[in-house]
């Protein structure tokens, strides 16, 4: 009888021991899950920040420091295949060669110049080097009505595109068709794309996606000041992108 008794107690304490395991493995696993979650931004009602990710790697061509800075390494940024190298040449008046302080927020604009091709544009930026207007301007990037992609500007210099903006942010121009200024799907569908890639590469937060009218006021770019709704709808489709 005693030894049966002492059978009993012995299988009873394994079994709460097993169960107080499998209680404090289950935990372990929820919790770890929970704070992946919040780091990656992924977590129910929970808006991270781009640029956590990637806090203190310094082996990334940006990276969060100890103090919280962006440090930037331009040497390490590769532009993707899919964007066409026609940089303007170095002049006063369209690439001044300056080098930018930060990047911590982008752009877009639109041509204001129906039915003109990125070409053209840039063209136009690069004959503003003869100092005959007296204008200043000029974008990092153009979008065509086709979707072509022109970069004009190296990324770690100013383009005069974005009044006292000019210094920390990246510009996107963007080809229409008509005085409406709305987007041929093929422009939106690469402005989006670009968009995307500058946000990751640079770790921009959405709310630091902006229209050069939230800066100055100027309608530009017109269909999305006119559409505020399809702004949002961008900033939407950017997040998914990402």
């Amino acid at each position: 009888m005693r030894e049966e008794r002492v059978r009993k107690i012995t299988i009873a304490a394994g079994i709460i021991l097993v169960i107080i395991l499998l209680a404090m493995f289950v935990k372990s696993v929820v919790f770890s899950g929970n704070s992946r979650q919040t780091e990656g931004g992924d977590g129910p009602g929970i808006k991270t920040t781009g640029s956590q990710g990637k806090t203190g790697d310094s082996s990334q061509p940006v990276y969060i420091d100890a103090g919280g800075k962006r440090v930037i390494q331009w040497e390490k940024i590769e532009v993707p295949d899919w964007i066409e190298r026609d940089l303007l040449p170095t002049n006063e008046y369209s690439r001044p060669g300056t080098a930018l302080d930060d990047v911590d927020g982008i752009v877009v604009h639109y041509t204001a110049n129906p039915g003109t091709t990125a070409k053209q544009n840039r063209n136009y930026f690069a004959g503003l080097a003869d100092g005959s207007s007296g204008t200043y301007a000029s974008s990092h990037f153009i979008i065509d009505t086709d979707g072509t992609i022109l970069q004009c500007v190296p990324m770690s210099e100013v383009a005069y595109a974005s009044n006292d903006r000019n210094s920390n942010t990246i510009s996107i121009e963007c080809c229409h068709e008509d005085e409406s200024g709305k987007f041929t799907k093929a422009t939106y569908q690469s402005l989006v794309k670009l968009t995307a890639w500058l946000a990751d590469t640079y770790l921009i937060d959405t709310e630091d996606i902006i229209r050069h009218y939230d800066i100055t006021g100027k309608i530009c770019p017109k269909y999305f000041v006119d559409h505020e709704d399809k702004w949002e709808k961008f900033l939407k489709e950017v997040d998914k992108s990402r």
